[in-house]
């Protein structure tokens, strides 16, 4: 459940030709993601520090510490960026990385198993848990709303939630 890394960001591939790459951030405030640095790849292979030089269209153009050329940047092209969690802000009591609800076992209100949290995703307008269904390959989007899932309970490793009619079927 819980992680030592967060993703924070992705590279969407280079952004001119000097060595910068375009940054896409996943934090709340979308530059804070280079105080959040030294960022690292998910292996831990690699640390990058993060310059942001200016905002464009879908993120940030920036410079990565050791990407200096063009062809640098875009070898980069859909790295994730992580941070360690005790560099990243105390979240208050009804918010939740997403790392930390991947897995996570969904109960509807009676308590029967629906799932478990496959992915979380956000396309804009608000966040969408991906249930993986109990024995099956498909999967379910679940609007993340306080209507539809009113019980988040890291501790005991449970998500309660009512989904609509039709939605499980």
């Amino acid at each position: 459940m819980s992680t030592d890394l967060i993703c924070v960001g992705a590279i969407a591939g280079a952004f001119g030709v000097a060595g910068e790459v375009r940054l896409k951030s996943f934090t709340a405030e979308p530059r804070a993601i280079a105080e959040y640095a030294p960022l690292s790849t998910e292996d831990g292979n690699r640390l990058f520090e993060v310059e942001i030089s200016r905002e464009i269209k879908n993120g940030f153009a920036a410079r990565l510490s050791g990407v200096g050329s063009k062809e640098a940047a875009d070898a980069l092209r859909g790295t994730r960026l992580y941070a360690p969690r005790d560099r990243l802000p105390q979240l208050p009591d009804d918010e939740y990385y997403h790392a930390d609800l991947i897995g996570v076992q969904v109960v509807d209100t009676g308590g029967a198993v629906l799932g478990h949290v496959k992915a979380v995703h956000n396309h804009g307008s608000s966040d969408l848990l991906e249930l993986q269904l109990p024995g099956q390959s498909r999967t379910v989007l679940l609007p993340f709303t306080q209507a539809l899932v009113p019980t988040v309970d890291l501790t005991a490793g449970r998500i309660v939630a009512d989904p609509p009619d039709g939605l499980m079927e």
